[in-house]
């Protein structure tokens, strides 16, 4: 990103750990926003527990007090195990990869400014490699998340086993399909849009590479990964929590069908709130730690 990786001497294993601590850090920070959105995502119209047209849940603050209301202040880090395995692997490979592939586009040689639609392309190579390599532990955060006070699972471990026992091993890979989409999706929109949005405010007088630069490029790039991901975000979670959807196309189809367009745009407050925030903490932490590793080389 802007540059990650390719003005800097840096080792991919470097970059690797660099990434998976502040997402690791990042999580942490905004999983209760998380947790939000996951519950907004999954409820639909008629299924509420104060009747058709009550929804249980009301916006991201809204949710989060009921949440902790009904089921105790660590049920919004409900999911932060396997979160913290996701980011770890997802984190670390997504952005760990990005530059070398951003090398690989141009010919292996930089040999000018790289172009938006290889920053695009490149981010969209890495998150789908990284997530078919992650979608176990995006699986059992999901579930987790989505579960109130009637529990199936005990904890993360349990929810891994369980899942091979019930629906077996590639039931570990249940929604990769959208996953795939979706996460590729998002990480081209955060990864392209920092690296693009870095560049043009250093391009300004008076701008410099500082945590003021770094915060409003992470905002930017929360910003455009929720306007162009909700969508698939929306369906990935409800295959991910909600058993009774055949493929991913009937659940697209069926959202649809019963709750129009906008549902699709589900949590969409919350997502961003989460996004913005989780991106701002994340390459902030990120900028600070590469430093570590680049003092080391």
């Amino acid at each position: 990103m802007a540059d990650v990786g390719l003005h800097s001497e840096i080792s991919f294993a470097g970059t690797f750990l660099s990434s998976a601590f502040a997402a690791c850090f990042a999580e942490f920070c905004t999983i209760p926003l998380d947790i939000a959105k996951v519950r907004l995502q999954l409820q639909k119209k008629s299924a509420t527990s104060e009747g058709i047209g009550s929804p249980k849940y009301r916006g991201t603050f809204g949710t989060i007090a009921t949440i902790a209301k009904e089921e105790g202040l660590p049920a919004l880090w409900n999911g932060i195990v396997p979160g913290l395995h996701r980011q770890f692997l997802y984190g670390g490979l997504r952005i760990g990869l990005y530059d070398p592939v951003k090398l690989l586009l141009v010919g292996g040689i930089l040999t000018g400014d790289v172009s938006l639609f290889q920053k695009i392309l490149a981010a969209l190579l890495t998150g789908a490699i990284a997530i078919i390599i992650a979608n176990p532990t995006d699986l059992v955060k999901v579930r987790l998340q989505a579960e109130g006070k009637s529990r199936r699972y005990s904890g993360a471990l349990d929810a891994y086993v369980t899942i091979v026992k019930q629906e077996g091993i590639l039931g570990l890979w249940t929604g990769l399909g959208p996953n795939i989409a979706r996460n590729a999706i998002v990480n081209a929109a955060e990864l392209a849009s920092y690296d693009h949005v870095k560049e043009t405010i250093l391009a300004i007088p008076g701008f410099t590479d500082n945590a003021f630069t770094h915060s409003l490029a992470g905002l930017g790039a929360g910003f455009f990964a929720v306007c162009i991901g909700s969508p698939v975000d929306v369906v990935k979670s409800r295959m991910m929590g909600d058993s009774t959807y055949k493929s991913t196309l009937d659940c697209f189809i069926k959202t649809l069908k019963y709750e129009g367009l906008l549902a699709f745009y589900k949590g969409f407050l919350p997502n961003f709130t989460r996004l913005g925030t989780w991106n701002v903490i994340m390459f902030l932490t990120l900028e600070q730690v590469k430093k570590i590793f680049q003092r080391e080389l």
